[in-house]
């Protein structure tokens, strides 16, 4: 039996495909509420974790320019395709804790959140925890779409990068940038080149569906046909292709023809170069582009495919730039480096940085063991779960992730572990990027600070609590509870009266009135 399948497109080239389209009218209909939702996952890619492995290869190519003498000019950081910012917030905290420390003068630097949706560049310039950075010129926003963009304007400033404007090299951040962007789709049998179309079809009648039930329904139908040769006016898009021939069988493979056009026009931003930090899902080894099927697309709210790397560093070889990707086979993510710069053997301490937090220890690891911890949480005991924390840059997401097996463990804890797990909390709460979502973390560590009485530091966090949520009864009444342990009699007093005054049909207050202030 035969089912109706409804036809969305006909066959068009990959890259002229409605769903990259549909993708784009995701983004701008959902802003950051993609993210805060957890509609588009994001913790596995922006962690703090992640966020201190950028601000490490950062680090270290300012120390770079340092010592090359390019003391004075400003370094500009852009992030691509920003969306929620708590990236670049965990870069910004871990990088001004190296640069405190570097014992050496440094380029000034300017991290630039960019994006094509209007309302996320909106919520960065508003973002309360954004505002030091703006003020002293450490954080910019601009507009920079990867299809067209060849210039920055910084909003904050109040100014304008064009061609050939900058002094030193641009470093770009393209962090789950490029498996969003529109690629062209070839197909390679014995040696013999074809180009790719795709129709999309669906099961399920579409009208009325938004784009990620769209998404979800969709069926993308491929077709092949002979080429005689590469047709891209750049000579090195087409030599890159063309070497292909002779290092791939039986393959569909993508060519991310529009992020090295985005690449170029970023180029020429800078007399000086540029350099590309990327993490993303893909493949930079020839072995692992062989015998591919045909694209999947992975849908959650949005879309996006798997990142040919080696087309990315084929491209900055080919440019005499100097490329690095992870030397050992990954399994979740792919951290790469090109430097399209003259000279980059000179690069010395990025590539040791590289080789430390990438080669050494890095993202993809710190993927798998949160994935065990969370397997084994009943099994592990407060400082396993503590030196996971640790582990993790103090990563706020994961923190929630172990927090009711941290309140088990919290009752019963020797003086070290009381010490060093309220030591661990507050470096949490440093760490913490807030999308306005419902959960309190401030909340939450007042609770634990308050088990291990803490109690001026749990007051603190009832209070940023109540700053963000306004005032609930759960918060007056620890902060009541608080003041009695503190023997603050004057404010256990006050602070009981203002909250029976806006909740007195709260029955626990009641308890409180019979607490004995003189005992």
């Amino acid at each position: 039996m035969q089912h109706h399948r409804y036809e969305i497109e006909t066959a068009r080239p990959f890259a002229e495909s409605l769903i990259w389209q549909l993708n784009r009218d995701y983004y701008q209909k959902t802003g950051v509420e993609a993210w805060r939702a957890g509609t588009v996952p994001h913790h596995l890619t922006s962690n703090s974790m992640v966020g201190k492995t950028y601000a490490e290869l950062i680090f270290a190519f300012l120390r770079d320019l340092a010592d090359q003498g390019q003391h004075h000019d400003k370094v500009y950081l852009l992030e691509l395709g920003a969306g929620h910012g708590r990236l670049a917030f965990h870069i910004l905290r871990h990088l001004e804790v190296f640069t405190a420390q570097a014992g050496m003068q440094l380029p000034p630097y300017c991290y630039v959140l960019s994006d094509i949706v209007e309302d996320n560049l909106q919520f960065f310039q508003q973002h309360p925890q954004f505002q030091p950075y703006f003020a002293d010129g450490r954080l910019d926003v601009a507009y920079f779409d990867a299809i067209g963009s060849q210039e920055l304007e910084l909003r904050h400033a109040g100014i304008t990068i064009a061609a050939a404007d900058l002094q030193q090299p641009l470093l770009a951040i393209a962090n789950y940038f490029f498996d969003s962007l529109p690629n062209d789709l070839f197909y390679f049998k014995d040696g013999q080149l074809s180009s790719c179309t795709v129709a999309l079809t669906s099961a399920v009648d579409p009208t009325g569906l938004d784009e990620a039930a769209l998404f979800a329904a969709l069926e993308l139908v491929y077709d092949t046909a002979p080429l005689a040769r590469p047709g891209y006016e750049n000579p090195i898009f087409n030599s890159i292709l063309a070497g292909y021939r002779q290092l791939v069988f039986n393959t569909f493979l993508l060519f991310p023809r529009l992020g090295l056009e985005c690449l170029d026009n970023l180029r020429q931003l800078s007399q000086k170069g540029l350099f590309v930090l990327s993490m993303d899902k893909g493949f930079h080894e020839i072995h692992d582009l062989e015998h591919a099927p045909a694209p999947k697309m992975i849908t959650h709210g949005s879309v996006s495919f798997s990142v040919n790397y080696h087309a990315l560093g084929a491209y900055c070889q080919q440019h005499a730039g100097t490329v690095f990707f992870p030397e050992f086979a990954t399994f979740n993510l792919e951290l790469g480096c090109l430097l399209f710069l003259p000279k980059g053997e000179r690069f010395t301490e990025t590539r040791a940085a590289y080789q430390r937090v990438v080669n050494g220890f890095g993202p993809d690891d710190i993927s798998g063991l949160m994935k065990f911890t969370y397997r084994h949480i009943n099994d592990m005991d407060l400082p396993e779960l503590i030196g996971v924390l640790r582990m993790g840059g103090y990563d706020s997401t994961l923190f929630k992730n172990v927090l009711p097996r941290l309140k088990q463990l919290s009752l019963q804890v020797t003086f070290n572990e009381r010490t060093r797990l309220a030591q661990t909390l507050h470096q949490i709460w440093g760490m913490y990027f807030t999308l306005n979502e419902p959960a309190d973390l401030a909340f939450e560590i007042g609770g634990l600070l308050y088990a291990l009485a803490y109690y001026d530091d749990a007051v603190r966090y009832f209070q940023y609590s109540t700053d963000h949520f306004g005032h609930t009864p759960d918060s007056y009444y620890n902060r009541i509870l608080c003041y009695y342990q503190l023997r603050h009699d004057q404010l256990f007093s006050a602070t009981l009266r203002e909250a029976q005054a806006h909740f007195p049909d709260f029955a626990e207050f009641a308890q409180l009135e019979q607490l004995d202030l003189g005992a």
